[in-house]
């Protein structure tokens, strides 16, 4: 059985395309092209099911069509619309330490501070802004630390670990309080 820590999201299954089984795919990351790995895993009932993919085609940078194995009607195909498609951690691991993975591949890890210790655990990325900023919690309080790679000392995939070194007064800037007088 694939648990939730194994896998991470890289996107969402959007309906069929045509009659022989084709799935629209919207991904935040192309890791599905880019490592050596036969299959996506689909959340279907609250449960991680493998699909091995048959092939797949790219309509632009962040949708594709995938076929998968033993859907081959439009009808099946649409068991799968707005799916959560996820990647197998142990596959991206080692495109983590090329540095060739999305910042959503972070999800889940402990961020420690060189300085400091541990900060907490990264829960979303937002990428909505210039500067990608990880959310990160630790005992019900949300901390935004910038995800710059000049901060990042050691990424270690199998302990879900991100080693980082803050300049002094970073993570006090994010608990400080508004100026009264701006």
């Amino acid at each position: 059985m694939i648990k939730q820590d194994e896998v991470y999201k890289i996107g969402i299954f959007n309906k069929p395309h045509g009659i022989h089984g084709e799935l629209s795919f919207t991904f935040t990351d192309d890791i599905f092209d880019r490592v050596e790995c036969d299959y996506l895993v689909c959340m279907l009932d609250g449960i991680l099911v493998p699909f091995y993919v048959e092939e797949y085609r790219f309509r632009s940078d962040s949708t594709a069509l995938v076929k998968l194995e033993g859907v081959d009607s439009s009808e099946r195909a649409r068991m799968f619309t707005n799916v959560p498609v996820y990647f197998p951690l142990k596959f991206a691991q080692d495109a983590a330490v090329d540095g060739d993975v999305s910042w959503d591949f972070f999800v889940g890890f402990r961020v420690e501070d060189v300085n400091n210790g541990y900060i907490g655990d990264i829960v979303d990325v937002d990428t909505t802004t210039i500067n990608t900023l990880f959310i990160i919690e630790n005992d019900g309080e949300e901390t935004l630390l910038p995800a710059q790679e000049e901060f990042i000392r050691g990424v270690d995939p199998e302990k879900k670990l991100i080693t980082v070194e803050l300049p002094d007064g970073l993570l006090d800037l994010d608990h400080a309080a508004p100026d009264e007088d701006e």
